[in-house]
């Protein structure tokens, strides 16, 4: 399974920074957010960025595949690879989790169903009522795609992988910050709108913004200064600590 990462330029002898893993989108790759996002500009200010193959997962255990585990493989396998090879500073307030549409919901159900994990999560357009989405004959073959992913409508598993579930049982003392955005033009803000009410409403600390932009890395990317700085103020990632 191949990952992408960006390192600062330097790093001291000894010195272990917070990581910030970064989901992408469906039908994308791990090259995503290093060719169409200036993300790498994190890592000038002491972050190590990590970006993991997800294939059409959406970063979790699929219901009818057995080999395709992709929320054991990110927070089993990969935290576990990443920490042994490169200058990673351990712990839940090292570490931080991001995605765009497909990524993003994968970033908000595995920061909801691993808190002890991320101490931040960061949903852009965030493709988050998949799992909840009824069916449609005008779009069987998603639906079905969806069905393998997340099994049948109404079964435990499409049950325990619902964002909207997860955020209604999730304990507040250990819940992480959520970051949220999307496109003032997007299909998705309804239910982006939906999820931040709810966080609200269960007293989740969480920020929710709307702006111009369609789906896509051009807008994504105009919400990267935005994202940066709610991780510094409210991740308990603090970089300048470490400098």
């Amino acid at each position: 399974m191949p990952y992408r990462v960006v390192l600062p330029a330097t790093i001291p002898v000894g010195h272990k920074l917070p990581v910030v893993y970064l989901l992408h989108g469906g039908g994308g790759g791990y090259r995503d957010w290093s060719n169409y996002s200036d993300v790498a500009q994190f890592a000038e200010h002491g972050l190590i960025l990590v970006m993991p193959e997800g294939n059409s997962s959406y970063y979790v255990n699929a219901a009818e595949r057995p080999n395709d585990r992709f929320e054991d493989y990110i927070v089993k396998d990969l935290i576990s690879d990443v920490e042994s090879r490169l200058p990673v500073a351990g712990g839940r307030a090292n570490r931080a989790i991001a995605g765009v549409s497909m990524g993003g919901f994968g970033a908000v159900v595995l920061g909801l169903k691993h808190p002890d994990l991320f101490v931040f999560v960061g949903g852009l357009s965030s493709a988050i009522d998949v799992p909840s989405r009824r069916f449609s004959i005008k779009r069987i073959g998603q639906y079905r795609q969806h069905a393998a992913i997340f099994g049948a409508w109404g079964s435990q598993t499409r049950y325990d992988d619902d964002p909207f579930v997860l955020v209604r049982s999730a304990d507040l003392a250990t819940a992480p910050y959520f970051f949220l955005s999307c496109g003032e033009q997007e299909g998705l803000l309804p239910a982006n709108k939906k999820l931040a009410s709810l966080l609200q409403s269960r007293g989740c600390k969480y920020e929710f913004h709307a702006g111009p932009g369609g789906h896509d890395w051009n807008q994504w990317n105009q919400r990267l200064a935005w994202l940066y700085d709610s991780l510094r103020l409210h991740g308990d990632i603090d970089v300048a600590k470490r400098q």
